[in-house]
């Protein structure tokens, strides 16, 4: 028995283990087995945690339905931007596929599998500077036209690792990069996690575009005429740029209202409903949309809920094992932890962060909004058994960056840190990565 966040309480374990995190991993197991009922899973799951925590060990913010309502309150911008942003971003993949640009792409790219790989470099650079799960569903869309709608499960877990790894060495490339900047880590001191993140995009992408190549050859229509629909590209233009402005003006220029209104989200919505009047939106996908979203939220506000108050001394194979970690568990309290604690390499936390929910289908927000376009990747044991590779270039992607730019630790970058989790948690902008 250890003692909890409440004063007074108790956390009850078996085996050492908090049961809260034995029912959490009883959800993840469940999602793993039961994917064809995953949303129905994780709202179970989430009703027995919320219950055992009412009535046994109470909330970080207090016991009882106060403490929850407290901890609602305080997790409410994130939930929201996130909901927000994983639909919103939905019907801009749509806009961004019936702009025919997709169907371009085949006279420029290579007739072979290197056009597949080139295609994951794109989404690797768009991930950048915009959100993860934008430069995800742009990428699915145009594998859907470039593959004739036949993308292999290995290249869809290929897109979403280029999407996720693409934001680790840039400040506004990822929620979790974008928290160390806002509280204080040089934009600079997280560059460096490009070097891990290059060499995993090689590792794991020749071998998915392979995949794809032989499963759904890339479409060839060298001579075909295609019309670009101009205005369905500056929709899609400007929701990108809205979101970009929302991130920088209110994360960067004014982050002590970040964690007061679903800024980025409202953003993206607004626009979306704005443009609306010059191209309809395909409002048809929000239904099913909706579930996947509701999916992935119900398992953030569980990672939000489990006890986890410390991390294990800052190491190079602490950052390791926190890449695996982040594959089934929120990384943005995990980042916030670090953060508080000091002593991490920044850039080598940030791509062990951000690259590693890329291992299974739920551990971003970017794979469960791809999934949402593609039901048949909601399976953990075929995301593992096609998308190997992704766990392969995590590791050599790590290893790589120690021998590159090896392990320097930062000393807590400045007086009296706190917690930046009460403050920064909520941020999930036009930069994210779960």
């Amino acid at each position: 028995m250890i003692l909890a966040a409440v004063p007074g309480a108790i956390v009850p374990t078996i085996l050492g283990v908090p049961v809260d995190f034995i029912l959490f991993g009883a959800i993840l197991l469940g999602v793993a087995i039961f994917h064809h009922h995953t949303f129905r899973v994780a709202l179970i799951g989430l009703s027995f945690v919320v219950a055992y925590k009412l009535i046994v060990t109470g909330f970080n913010t207090g016991p009882g339905f106060g403490g929850l309502v407290e901890h609602l309150k305080r997790e409410w911008v994130i939930l929201t931007n996130l909901f927000l942003l994983l639909l919103g971003f939905g019907l801009l993949s749509r806009h961004f596929e019936k702009s025919r640009i997709p169907a371009v792409l085949p006279r420029v790219l290579p007739h072979d599998w290197k056009g597949a790989f080139w295609l994951l470099v794109i989404v690797f650079v768009l991930s950048s500077f915009l959100d993860n799960i934008a430069a995800a569903l742009i990428g699915g869309a145009m594998a859907h036209t470039l593959f004739r709608a036949k993308v292999h499960i290995g290249f869809l877990a290929a897109i979403v690792a280029a999407s996720n790894g693409g934001g680790s060495g840039s400040v506004v490339g990822d929620t979790t990069t974008t928290m160390m900047w806002i509280d204080g880590v040089n934009p600079l001191d997280v560059l460096h996690g490009y070097a891990g993140a290059g060499i995993a995009l090689v590792v794991f992408g020749i071998p998915a575009a392979i995949q794809q190549q032989r499963y759904s050859p890339i479409l060839k229509h060298e001579h075909q005429y295609v019309k670009v629909d101009l205005p369905r590209v500056g929709i899609v233009t400007f929701v990108l740029m809205m979101a970009i402005a929302a991130n920088v003006i209110v994360n960067v220029q004014f982050p002590d209202f970040s964690d007061s209104f679903p800024f980025i989200g409202a953003a993206v919505a607004g626009a979306l409903l704005l443009t609306a009047l010059v191209r309809r939106p395909d409002w048809e996908i929000i239904p099913e949309a909706i579930k996947g979203t509701v999916f992935l939220l119900s398992l953030v506000l569980c990672a939000t809920l489990m006890p986890v108050e410390r991390l294990p001394g800052a190491s190079w194979q602490t950052a390791l094992g926190l890449g695996f970690v982040s594959a089934v568990f929120d990384n943005i309290p995990l980042t916030a932890l670090a953060l508080k604690q000091g002593g991490y390499d920044w850039g080598a936390l940030a791509y062990a962060v951000g690259f590693g929910g890329s291992m299974i289908w739920f551990g971003s927000s970017a794979g469960v909004a791809l999934s949402n376009s593609y039901p048949e990747a909601k399976s953990v044991a075929l995301w593992l058994r096609h998308g190997w590779h992704v766990t392969v270039a995590y590791v050599v992607g790590f290893a790589a960056l120690m021998v590159i730019a090896g392990w320097h630790p930062h000393p807590p970058h400045k007086a009296g840190t706190t917690s930046a989790y009460l403050g920064i948690e909520e941020i999930h902008s036009a930069t994210s990565a779960l």
